[in-house]
């Protein structure tokens, strides 16, 4: 049963999770990791900064205990020299203490080596520790910068992904129904086609009418007394006729020169 239990928990767990990612907006998420990983880097630098401290003060503490060594040494030394010389004066009593306190000396020499030795050893550790965290800070430093650079490109790919997307959706738009009231471009043109069609169709069918007909012939035979006039004001005006194109020739050339005769005829004066 707990088993179970424990299955169903992991797959809702893993359910909501894909719906979260797929519902979240990335620029959010984008901006969160980099928040993440700038926050890290904060703590490794404080990190650092307690390593770096630690290994100051390591260097403090031996630079004291050396100074405590060779204050040592020289009282060390200068109570061998005291009691030397009460001796030889024959003050034994004097030498006796000398001698005791220069024994204290070198017992206190003695910790005090044990000292600097220890803070030595410190000191090289410490040193080490904080050169590596030194390269974690500059090293850390470089792969933000890199999420840095790297969340501009992402940025703009992402920007560049919802205005494709836009398009894409406009230019479906296009070949698609967008509702009930109104129509696609599809339907337009085919409405439009229709009826320029139907105009075509309709156009033909009154050509070949009767009424057509008489209509080209009553234009004919206007066009025919429009250039009857016209060949009357230019022999008036003493106009050369133009010259008809080769068709024209061959259909009416007897009538076009009769039509001449007669109107030089009628163009030379009568007798009296």
């Amino acid at each position: 049963m707990f088993r179970l239990l424990r299955r169903v928990g992991r797959y809702m767990t893993a359910l909501f999770t894909g719906k979260f990612n797929e519902l979240a907006d990335p620029k959010v998420q984008l901006e969160q990791a980099i928040m993440e990983a700038q926050d890290h880097h904060r703590r490794l630098k404080e990190q650092a900064a307690n390593v770096i401290a630690n290994q100051k003060q390591t260097e403090m503490r031996l630079n004291r205990a050396m100074e405590q060594l060779e204050k040592v040494n020289a009282s060390a030394r200068q109570a061998v020299m005291m009691a030397d010389e009460a001796t030889k004066a024959g003050d034994t009593k004097k030498s006796n203490d000398y001698a005791r306190a220069a024994e204290a000396f070198a017992n206190q020499l003695i910790s005090t080596e044990k000292e600097v030795e220890s803070l030595k050893t410190l000191s090289l550790q410490s040193t080490e520790a904080a050169d590596r965290a030194k390269a974690a800070v500059v090293q850390n430093s470089s792969a933000l910068q890199k999420k840095l650079t790297e969340r501009q490109k992402l940025l703009s790919q992402l920007d560049q992904a919802k205005m494709q997307e836009q398009m894409n959706r406009a230019m479906s738009s296009l070949s698609e129904t967008v509702g009930q009231d109104v129509p696609s471009l599809e339907e337009v043109r085919d409405k439009i086609e229709r009826r320029y069609a139907k105009a075509l169709g309709t156009s033909e069918l009154q050509s070949e009418t009767v009424e057509s007909r008489m209509l080209e012939v009553e234009q004919a035979s206007m066009d025919n007394e429009a250039q009857a006039r016209l060949s009357q004001i230019r022999s008036q005006l003493g106009i050369a006729q133009p010259t008809p194109e080769p068709k024209a020739q061959v259909a009416g050339g007897e009538a076009g020169a009769e039509e001449s005769s007669a109107v030089k005829d009628d163009s030379k004066p009568k007798d009296a």
